[in-house]
Order: structure tokens, then C-alpha cells, then sequence
């Protein structure tokens, strides 16, 4: 082959390969500058500067958050931790230094452990770190030290945030109204006993006397004694919710088994839903889990929604009382076919003295206090289980409440 034409074609392809080294090295530039939102045409030094002035535009506004960030902190009441993922403060504000009497900046570096001086803060930490929010309580310096209220959550960043509110003024004020309720019934409760008394001897000597007492006599003779009865009871009621608020009463029992328990005590008010003319079923269905629990105030929950129930059913209805398990628990259930409670009043009615339309019970039964569920939301909840209502009105109500099985995982 003739030298000059081999010279050619190396020339030929030489200026191919820089072609499409060219042409690759354009789509890339352009490629490069789709990305980075700027212009085909404009000069790629100009459009840098402009894309490291936006970078620059950037920082400032991140230092800027940043710089709020910290000053909201420093400035706001309750106190904030920021806790990595080996439970070490890496951020505390102020109010989080004060609550903790220690010195500025001395909780920065600390683990949890070495701050708080005490294993609930840490359990509560890790427990947000696993499940994504945990809290506790504690008191700073004995007994007498301020309440702390601890809610940890997971941050998104990994880590924890703690948030810290002294309680210590609720805690006081709820001391003082529990004292007040506790030295008030005691004070009701002679006089009313002496009332109630009375009335019943006046019922007596009325039942004794015969026909020379009149009607309208006997009638507010009995009306004495019906609402000396709600008086008492509601002092016994105050009483009990006072001291079960106060969390001194349960006595937790290992192998409690709930369906038994919830059979004895619907039967304690057989007598009286035959009476009403209702219709008492217990279902239990078969061998249940046992639950750690205090068989008086489960028993008494029990009462409680059974005799609700029986008085908000009509003549001929049916209450019925279920025990099952669900998952990791056991639930109780009582369902009746009466009035039904209304849709605004389901989040309410576990509130202590709140009470739905009086028109919607039997003349014949009276009122009642308004505490009878609260009490029973109190002894689930301090048993670690849950209380709630399904109800639709004109159909019926089913109540009902979880216990966490015994040897059930706790989460």
C-alpha cells in the first residue's frame, strides 16, 4: 500500500475519533449544566460563579436557621437534650441546665446515665430510640426535690430528643385537691350516716304506724332515704376515687384469672337485673391467659359497667358479659341493647361527676354520680390495660377493657 495513502486514513480516522470526543465532551457540559439548572448558552465560568454565589446564599440561610434554632431554645421554658445514638448529650439548652442544677454548658459530653442519676431516664431514652417515644417522671433531690416529667422522642437525625417539664406546682395543686376531698368526705360522712339513719327509722315507725300516716308523708319519708343513699354514696365513691388516684390501693396478684372474676361479679347483681326485668348472660370463652391484677378493684370494674348496663336496658332486654382474649390480652366486654350513648358524649364519659342526658335512664332509677366509670378507668389504666366504648344510639352500648396477659412481651 502506497505510504501516503496509509497516512491518509490514519489522518481521516484520527479526525473521526476527535469529532466524537468533541461531540461527547458538548453532551456532557450540557448534561453538567441541566443538572445544575443553568443555561446552555451562557459561559460555564460565569455560570460556576453564579452556582458557588447560590451555594454561598445557601450556607448563610442554614447558619441563619441554625442561629434561630439555638435562640429558641435559649429561650423557650421547658428543657431540651439532644442525645446521640450512645445515649451522650450533644445539645442542652439553658432551661434543660437549670432544671438539672448544673452549671452551664456542664451537661454537654455527659451520658444520660451520668446526668440524670437515674436508670428510668436511661430506660426511657433507649426505649425511644427502639420504639420512638417513651416518658417517666422523676424527682430531682429526694423526695422534696422538684417533679420532672421526662418525654423522650426519636429524632429523625438518629438519636433522641429529651424534653423536660417541671411539674412540681401540678403536683402540689393535685396533692392539695386530693387532701381536700379526702378531709371533706370524712367530715360528710357522720351526718350523712345520721341522716340516713333517721330515714330509715321514720320508715319504720311510718311502715309501724299505719294508716294514721299519710301518703304524701310516707312518699317524702322515702325520697329522704333514696337521696340520703346518693349522698353516701357518692362520698364512698370520692373517697375511693381519691384513693385510687393517689395509686396506694392496688395489690397486684399474680394468676389472676379474669373470666371467674368477671363471672363472680355480674352474679352479684343477678338479683337485681331480674328485678329490672333484664336478662343476665356470662360467656367466657374457654381457658384464659391469667393476667397480675387486684382482684377487688377488677371485680368492681365489673359492677360497675354491668350495673350500667342493666339500668340503661329496657324490660325484657338483654345485658351480656364476655370474656376473651385478644392477642396479648384478655377483654372483658358488656354489651347491652338499651338507649346507646351518644357520639359526642363517648369521649367524655370516662370523666370523673360527667354524666349523659338524665331523660335517657329509667324514672325509677335516680342519678347517679358521675363516678362510677371514671373509677373504672383509673383501676384498668393503673393495670396497664385500656377501658372504651362502642356504642350507637337507640341500638345499645358494648364496654369494654384490655389486661395484658401475665407472661405476654410488655411494649
Amino acid at each position: 500500500m502506497d505510504p501516503w495513502a496509509l497516512v491518509a486514513i490514519l489522518l481521516a480516522a484520527f479526525a473521526i475519533v476527535l469529532t466524537w470526543i468533541t461531540a461527547r465532551h458538548q453532551r456532557t457540559a450540557v448534561r453538567i449544566r441541566d443538572v445544575l439548572g443553568v443555561s446552555r448558552d451562557a459561559d460555564l465560568a460565569a455560570d460556576v460563579g453564579r452556582l458557588r454565589a447560590r451555594l454561598d446564599g445557601q450556607d448563610r440561610e442554614l447558619a441563619s436557621n441554625r442561629d434561630s434554632a439555638t435562640r429558641l431554645l435559649e429561650t423557650i421554658g421547658p428543657g431540651v437534650l439532644t442525645v446521640d445514638r450512645t445515649l451522650r448529650i450533644v445539645e442542652a439548652n439553658p432551661a434543660a441546665h437549670g432544671l438539672l442544677n448544673r452549671a452551664a454548658g456542664s451537661l454537654l459530653g455527659k451520658t444520660v446515665m451520668e446526668a440524670f442519676l437515674d436508670t428510668t431516664v436511661e430506660a426511657a431514652a433507649q426505649s425511644a430510640l427502639d420504639i420512638g417515644a417513651a416518658s417517666t417522671e422523676i424527682r430531682q433531690a429526694g423526695a422534696d426535690g422538684p417533679a420532672i416529667v421526662i418525654r423522650a422522642r426519636r429524632s429523625p437525625a438518629g438519636g433522641t430528643w429529651l424534653f423536660l417539664d417541671d411539674v412540681s406546682e401540678l403536683r402540689r395543686l393535685q396533692r392539695i385537691r386530693t387532701e381536700f376531698i379526702d378531709n371533706l368526705s370524712h367530715e360528710l360522712r357522720t351526718p350523712l350516716t345520721t341522716v340516713s339513719l333517721l330515714a330509715e327509722t321514720l320508715s319504720r315507725e311510718a311502715a309501724t304506724a299505719g294508716a294514721s300516716v299519710p301518703d304524701k308523708m310516707r312518699d317524702r319519708i322515702a325520697k329522704i332515704e333514696v337521696e340520703t343513699g346518693h349522698l353516701v354514696q357518692m362520698v364512698n365513691e370520692l373517697l375511693d376515687l381519691s384513693r385510687i388516684e393517689s395509686g396506694g390501693t392496688i395489690q397486684l396478684v399474680e394468676g389472676l384469672d379474669v373470666g371467674r372474676l368477671a363471672a363472680d361479679a355480674a352474679e352479684r347483681l343477678r338479683l337485681f337485673a331480674d328485678r329490672q326485668g333484664v336478662d343476665l348472660q356470662i360467656e367466657t370463652a374457654g381457658a384464659l391467659p391469667s393476667v397480675r391484677g387486684d382482684a377487688m378493684r377488677l371485680g368492681q370494674v365489673v359492677v360497675n359497667l354491668v350495673h350500667n348496663a342493666v339500668k340503661f336496658s329496657p324490660d325484657g332486654g338483654v345485658v351480656a358479659v364476655r370474656t376473651e382474649t385478644w392477642g396479648d390480652d384478655v377483654v372483658v366486654s358488656v354489651q347491652d341493647h338499651g338507649v346507646g350513648v351518644p357520639r359526642v358524649a363517648q369521649d367524655r364519659i370516662f370523666e370523673r361527676f360527667y354524666k349523659v342526658d338524665r331523660t335517657r335512664q329509667r324514672p325509677e332509677q335516680g342519678g347517679g354520680t358521675g363516678l362510677g366509670l371514671a373509677i373504672a378507668r383509673h383501676v384498668v389504666e393503673q393495670h396497664g390495660g385500656r377501658i372504651w366504648v362502642e356504642s350507637e344510639e337507640g341500638v345499645g352500648s358494648t364496654f369494654r377493657f384490655a389486661l395484658p396477659i401475665a407472661d405476654a412481651p410488655t411494649t
